[in-house]
C-alpha cells in the first residue's frame, strides 16, 4: 500500500513539475501591461518576450493604439522582446490638456524616445505604421545607432506616399485653418462609420476584421477636447513632408536593414510610397499586400511570419 502511494505522489510531483515547467515557459508569450512615468505623463504600454532578447519596438497610427499590435507581440515573444507604447492624448496613455501639452509630432517622439531611453532600450528594431513613423523617424534620425532595422506597414516616408484623395480636406486645411474645414473633418472622419472604414476599406474580407478596433477608436476620440487634439496634429502633418527628405537622408547614409510589408489598397498611403524606399535602401525586403491601411488586422499571420524571417536571416542580436 505504502509503495502504491509512494508511486502515486511521485506521478503527481512529476506532472506538477511539467505543468509548472510550461507556465514558465509560457510566461514571456503573455502579453503584459505596465505604466511608465515619463515627465508628468503615464504612458500605458503592452509588452511580451525575454527583455534580454532583441528588441523590437512597435509605433502604432491614428486612430489606434497599441492594441494594433496585439497579435506581433504574441506572435513573436517566443524569439524576441518586444513593446508597443500608447502616445500621449492616444490608448490608455496620459490625456493631458492642450494648455498642458502642445500635440506636434515633435513633442510626441520626444516623450517616446525618453521612454525608451527609460526603459534602458539601447538597441531596436522599429516596426512603423501610419503616425509611428513620423515618430519613429524622428527618433532614427536622433539615435541612428540605436536602430538596428525598420519594418514599415504602410509606414511612409516618401511625398508620392501621401495620396491626394485620402488626404483631400487636410491638404485644403494646410491652406486654410477654417472652422467650416474643421467641421467638415470631424464629421468626415472623426464619425463612427469613419473609423470603420479606415478597418475594412480594401481589406478582401471586411467581415474578418475586428469590431472591436474601431469602436475602441471612436469611444477615445469621442472624448471631450478630442477633436481639437486631433485636428492639431492633422495640422502639424505637413511639417512632416517637410523632413521627409531628413529621413530619406538618414536611410540613405546609415543603411538600416528595412522590410516593407503594404497594404497596397490604403487609401491614405499608397504603394508608391512603399516603392519610395527602393530608391535609398540597399538592403531591402520587399512585400505589397492585397489588403488596406491596418493590414495586420487581415494578414498579420503573413507579416509576423515575415519580420521572424528578415529578422533572423540578418542576425539581428
Amino acid at each position: 500500500m505504502k509503495n502504491i502511494k509512494r508511486k502515486i505522489l511521485t506521478a503527481i510531483s512529476a506532472v506538477a513539475w511539467v505543468v509548472s515547467s510550461q507556465v514558465s515557459v509560457a510566461d514571456n508569450s503573455v502579453v503584459r501591461y505596465g505604466i511608465e512615468k515619463v515627465g508628468d505623463l503615464e504612458v500605458f504600454y503592452r509588452e511580451a518576450g525575454d527583455p534580454s532578447k532583441p528588441a523590437i519596438v512597435l509605433l502604432h497610427g491614428f486612430p489606434s493604439s497599441s492594441h494594433m499590435y496585439r497579435e506581433v507581440l504574441r506572435g513573436l515573444a517566443d524569439e524576441y522582446y518586444l513593446i508597443a507604447p500608447d502616445y500621449p492624448g492616444f490608448g490608455d496613455s496620459s490625456y493631458p490638456a492642450i494648455k498642458d501639452f502642445k500635440y506636434s509630432f515633435d513633442n510626441i517622439a520626444a516623450v517616446m524616445n525618453r521612454f525608451l531611453e527609460q526603459r534602458d532600450l539601447k538597441r531596436y528594431s522599429l516596426m512603423i505604421q501610419d503616425y509611428g513613423a513620423p515618430i519613429g523617424y524622428r527618433i532614427a534620425v536622433a539615435h541612428p545607432d540605436r536602430v538596428q532595422s525598420i519594418i514599415t506597414q504602410n509606414g511612409n516616408a516618401y511625398e508620392e506616399g501621401i495620396s491626394p484623395a485620402g488626404w483631400g480636406p487636410v491638404l485644403e486645411y494646410w491652406k486654410n485653418k477654417t472652422p467650416e474645414l474643421e467641421k467638415t473633418i470631424i464629421e468626415n472622419v472623426f464619425s463612427l462609420q469613419a473609423m470603420k472604414w479606415q478597418y475594412t476599406h480594401g481589406t478582401r474580407q471586411p467581415e474578418t476584421i475586428l469590431p472591436d478596433n474601431w469602436n475602441l477608436d471612436y469611444a477615445k476620440i469621442s472624448r471631450p477636447g478630442q477633436h481639437r487634439v486631433q485636428l492639431d496634429l492633422f495640422y502639424d502633418y505637413q511639417n512632416n513632408l517637410k523632413l521627409y527628405p531628413e529621413w530619406q537622408k538618414y536611410l540613405r547614409k546609415h543603411q538600416p536593414p528595412v522590410l516593407v510589408v503594404w497594404g497596397k489598397n490604403d487609401a491614405f498611403f499608397p504603394e508608391s510610397g512603399a516603392q519610395g524606399y527602393k530608391k535609398g535602401v540597399k538592403d531591402l525586403d520587399y512585400n505589397i499586400l492585397d489588403t488596406g491601411h491596418f493590414a495586420l488586422e487581415e494578414v498579420n499571420a503573413i507579416i509576423i511570419k515575415k519580420i521572424r524571417n528578415f529578422l533572423r536571416k540578418r542576425n539581428i542580436k
